[in-house]
């Protein structure tokens, strides 16, 4: 028997597979944003990144033998970076895109985002096989959020997670199969992508009350 919709489908949340993600860019002001920042990895090396990422996740699906996986991004910077994966690993079947705002187990102390965007999965995900895309893990209270949702949704046959760049800081035994890049940072700094054209990974430098108010990835 097919799993119920979730709560998000219900209350509208989900669009149709066309929906243009590209059109959302996070706008969303904190403390942060003027915080002082320098670029970590400019345009032409997450491009370069992003190549190494698509060769490892060409290689990871041979050795699996998985066919015609789904690719779902997290917004927003995970949109960005799943768009990119996905024309260049040649998929035909549209990405998905998942919004976790109201499932972080962190929602009460973090609150709501100020621009929740709608999540879209072009199909049922039963027995599906999955690529899970987000632009930074750090603590993996998103990652952890978003599988939440996906087993709402239905029960995948497998989920492997690629991740832009990893960072200090992991506070869930959540681990990445492909991740781009690796930095370990100092307690007062965050890495940011900005994009969606082009794409750069900032470094912010912030005091620990401005921090605590982005939302941990």
């Amino acid at each position: 028997m097919p799993s119920p919709p979730p709560l998000f489908w219900k209350l509208g949340f989900v669009n149709n597979p066309n929906f243009p993600a590209s059109d959302f860019v996070n706008h969303s002001p904190t403390d942060v944003d003027d915080a002082p920042s320098d670029i970590w990895q400019d345009a032409t090396a997450i491009d370069a990144v992003l190549n190494t990422m698509t060769a490892d996740l060409n290689t990871l699906l041979q050795q699996r033998k998985i066919h015609n996986p789904l690719l779902i991004g997290i917004h927003t910077g995970g949109v960005w970076i799943a768009q990119r994966l996905h024309a260049q690993l040649g998929l035909t079947q549209p990405p998905g895109y998942l919004d976790i705002s109201f499932y972080r187990d962190d929602f009460t102390h973090v609150g709501i985002h100020p621009q929740v965007r709608p999540s879209s999965l072009p199909i049922g995900i039963d027995n599906r096989h999955i690529i899970l895309v987000d632009d930074i893990l750090a603590t993996g209270r998103t990652i952890r959020a978003a599988l939440n949702i996906l087993f709402d949704y239905g029960r995948p046959a497998s989920v492997m997670l690629a991740i832009l760049a990893e960072r200090s800081g992991r506070e869930l035994p959540i681990a990445p199969d492909v991740v781009g890049l690796r930095s370990t940072l100092h307690p007062d700094e965050h890495i940011k992508l900005i994009g969606p054209t082009p794409l750069q990974l900032l470094r912010v430098h912030a005091h620990h009350s401005s921090i605590d108010q982005v939302r941990q990835r």
